[in-house]
């Protein structure tokens, strides 16, 4: 590749590719992952068998039949169950068959964490740690989250690595932090790969690795996180711990950009704009990629004057293209 158009790939875009990385700096985090309906239970009995009460309510709930999933599970949770008061709970958390009630949902998660199911241990400290049916208590939700982690839950551990990152809820650790995030990542929880790669990129936690954090946000990136592709891509364009590689790096752009990272459908343009990695120029699919990503908020007046310099048709076919990808996209949604 010319090494102009290289800095370019690297550098446009940067603001967008710095947020992504920011995660695990608690600067920005993502959503905590919702725990397992059923944790680690067997699957229930085909209704040809002789079930339990307990298996016939998961048996109810996947055929879609909540109302009586949930008469089911609250007779069981009246004998004391702690499973089935978590399937209440995610009834009453979902609206499914019943009107949402965060509150109520809430009761019967911390009856179920309290009976020592890890699932609603995990879900009751999520909503502690977001104030939802609940005030909000990050101490408290770190200690649900660690009686789950001692259980070896990965996302009790990825959440507990997060608040031990920020000091929030624990005692800022970074080193605890990356202990309990890099349990997660080993344990295939992409949030976690994708914010163990950023340790080791940034040496928070752990010594800074550049191998290893192209291999953990590999993972991530294989897995189908989003941000994990487009950071994975610029690593790859970079040659950040491994051999640079664009003929890799342009199908992960690609998928970035089609999911709305602006970061990656700038890139994606100067790759069209330039005819990188065998893909032929094409300065309308760049103009049409350049015309999406201004409006996610990268700026790029270099690029901006390539797009400026087509012909009025030309523009206005990039705008209609940029236009039903729009559409496109909010369809899929």
């Amino acid at each position: 590749m010319n090494k102009a158009v290289l800095a370019v790939l690297l550098i446009v875009g940067a603001v967008a590719g710095a947020a992504g990385m920011m995660v695990a700096t608690g600067r920005l985090t993502l959503p905590f992952p919702e725990p397992s309906i059923n944790g680690d239970r067997a699957p229930a009995a085909s209704s040809g068998q002789n079930q339990t009460d307990d298996d016939a309510a998961y048996s109810a709930f996947d055929q879609g039949q909540y109302l009586t999933a949930l008469s089911l599970a609250e007779a069981r949770a009246a004998r004391g169950d702690p499973q089935a008061h978590t399937l209440v709970a995610r009834i009453y958390e979902g609206g499914l068959g019943v009107g949402k009630d965060d509150i109520t949902a809430a009761r019967w998660y911390a009856r179920a964490a309290e009976l020592g199911d890890v699932p609603a241990m995990l879900a009751f400290g999520n909503m502690l740690a977001e104030g939802r049916g609940v005030g909000k208590d990050r101490a408290a939700a770190a200690e649900l989250y660690e009686k789950a982690a001692i259980t070896g839950d990965p996302l009790a551990n990825y959440n507990l690595g997060i608040l031990f990152l920020k000091g929030d809820g624990k005692p800022e650790n970074p080193y605890r932090a990356a202990k309990h995030i890099q349990f997660a990542a080993e344990k295939n929880i992409p949030q976690a790969q994708y914010d163990l790669a950023a340790l080791y990129q940034k040496g928070v936690g752990v010594e800074a690795n550049a191998y290893e954090a192209a291999t953990w946000m590999s993972k991530a990136a294989a897995q189908g996180l989003v941000a994990a592709q487009y950071e994975y891509a610029v690593m790859l364009l970079r040659g950040f711990g491994l051999k640079d590689d664009e003929k890799k790096a342009i199908p992960l752009l690609q998928t970035a950009a089609e999911k709305g990272i602006a970061g990656a459908q700038n890139r994606l343009a100067w790759i069209h704009q330039e005819g990188v990695g065998g893909v032929p120029k094409n300065p309308a699919e760049a103009a049409k990629w350049r015309l999406l990503a201004k409006a996610g908020g990268i700026a790029d007046d270099r690029l901006d004057l390539l797009v400026d310099a087509l012909s009025d048709s030309e523009k206005k076919a990039a705008q209609k293209a940029a236009q039903e990808w729009r559409d496109k996209s909010f369809t899929l949604r």
